[in-house]
């Protein structure tokens, strides 16, 4: 009893330096420091700029997952649409066409043995879901402006950044602004199909031109918003410092067909299904990445106390953690390889066994994994040599990880505290869960960052981008134009 006893009293006594411990953690837990900025206030024409952007969204740069069906005249007539309405961009830079619609503009700096920077943004759009066109309360490509917005595809993905971008360095070319350092301003044709025949391009050609570091490199990522972040009401920045990886693996089963009434026990439908089922029950293990965990430690001192304590102590409720964030799609993409069955093609007739089965699996690869650990896993989930895999398409490893803590991204923090600064402005690195055309860079630059530079008024808006009614409010719009204006200035710093 004796002995009991004082192994109970032992046991109390780690509970309690346990609980001190956990506490300790959570109240050391605290904001960093935040120096404060001074907003700086730009003179920009709000209604002529948002007329500028919405005559820009009426030229339909749709791409196509069929090439075929796409329409070149719309990219050139868009592209003309731009040289007459930012006339001191194209007489004072350079302007390069790659893959025939891809625009590449090199403005040259002071000093030409500075690394460059690149400002990225993409032409085209996704087309408008067949059948939704009813649902839009303002035409898909009317460019209308209403009710303090500006309407259309292209609003928030990517005709802002395109013309944001080609808005501030107008501006600043009146001004007889030089950038210290050479900057180039490369908007891709194809981004929404992968930018293979587009960035990947101009990627090579920038090699050709002899570049081979590139200081800093920004792209589209999210917008911003307020509660954007869970646990967190306030505006909240999320920079993009890495990407998924991406590939689609098509299976494929051939066999005997035949009539209906005389089955094998399982039909070429029939093993393609349980192939798909073996994937979807057993999904990728949950990870906590580097770039996750710089979210938390950026963010989570600011959250509700409950969610404090686990963030702080995440050594000991690393598997509560990730259980959590496995429950919504939303937060299980950002810590696990994503799995999604997206297209299944088969039969011809209620009555005939089909003689082909065909699917395609979309895998979002977490950091860590690689097109090659993924292919591989599933040969070894599905488990059946009479399933046949291919990789569909182009596909790409995830992207490196650029420092969340580094001198670039402390001066993409800086300028967006400058433009939209308000005193519980968050800004946090985040792992983009989609694909971008910074992912082409990965091997000219250790900088990549991606993010929307505009303000949207909730996470609900996020949702119109691929969607329906998609907008970008006007006011912040020219706090975009004024963002790039900043920046830009901001790179002599570099």
């Amino acid at each position: 009893m004796r002995l009991f006893k004082k192994a109970a009293a032992g046991l109390l006594g780690l509970v309690a330096l346990l609980v001190v411990i956990v506490l300790g953690r959570t109240l050391m837990f605290r904001p960093r420091p935040v120096v404060a900025v001074p907003l700086v206030e730009l003179a920009v024409d709000a209604e002529a700029a948002a007329q500028r952007l919405a005559k820009g969204i009426t030229f339909p740069t749709v791409s196509n997952q069929d090439k075929k069906d796409n329409e070149p005249a719309t990219f050139v007539a868009y592209q003309e649409y731009l040289a007459r309405t930012y006339p001191a961009v194209h007489k004072s830079l350079h302007l390069e066409k790659i893959g025939g619609l891809s625009l590449v503009y090199t403005w040259k700096g002071k000093d030409l043995s500075k690394p460059p920077v690149v400002l990225m943004g993409h032409q085209d759009v996704v087309p408008v879901a067949p059948g939704t066109e009813k649902d839009w309360g303002h035409a898909p490509f009317s460019g209308d402006i209403a009710d303090g917005y500006i309407w259309g595809r292209g609003a928030l993905d990517d005709k802002v950044m395109v013309q944001a971008i080609l808005e501030a360095v107008e501006a600043l070319l009146a001004q007889q602004y030089q950038p210290a350092r050479t900057i180039y301003l490369a908007f891709g044709h194809d981004e929404e199909v992968g930018g293979v025949e587009g960035m990947k391009l101009v990627v090579q050609w920038l090699r050709k031109q002899g570049v081979n570091e590139v200081a800093l490199v920004l792209d589209e990522g999210l917008p911003m918003a307020a509660g954007l972040f869970p646990g967190i009401d306030s505006l909240t920045a999320l920079i993009g410092v890495a990407e998924k990886g991406y590939v689609s693996l098509e299976l494929g089963v051939d066999g005997d067909g035949g009539h209906s009434a005389m089955p094998p026990p399982h039909s070429n439908i029939g093993i393609l299904a349980q192939a798909i089922r073996r994937l979807e029950e057993n999904p990728f293990p949950l990870q906590l990445t580097p770039v996750v965990e710089a979210q938390f430690e950026r963010l989570g001192p600011d959250m509700p106390f409950k969610s404090r304590l686990v963030l702080a102590n995440r050594w000991l409720f690393k598997g509560l953690l990730l259980q959590t964030l496995a429950r919504q799609p939303k937060t299980a993409a950002f810590v696990r390889t994503t799995t999604a069955a997206t297209m299944f093609n088969a039969g011809v007739k209620d009555n005939v066994l089909p003689m082909q089965a065909r699917a395609v699996v979309n895998f979002r690869i977490l950091p860590g994994e690689t097109v090659t650990t993924v292919t591989r896993r599933v040969h070894r989930l599905v488990a059946d040599e009479r399933v046949r895999l291919r990789v569909l398409g182009a596909a790409d490893d995830p992207s490196p990880v650029s420092d969340p803590r580094g001198p670039p991204f402390q001066l993409i923090e800086q300028t967006i505290r400058e433009t939209w600064g308000t005193p519980d402005l968050k800004v946090a690195p985040i792992l983009i869960i989609g694909a971008t055309d910074a992912k082409h860079f990965s091997s000219l630059s250790r900088n990549i960052f991606r993010l929307t530079a505009v303000r949207v008024e909730s996470p609900a808006d996020t949702a119109r981008w691929h969607g329906t009614n998609e907008r970008v409010p006007l006011k912040e719009y020219a706090k975009s134009i004024g963002f790039f204006q900043l920046l830009i200035k901001r790179f002599e710093t570099l």
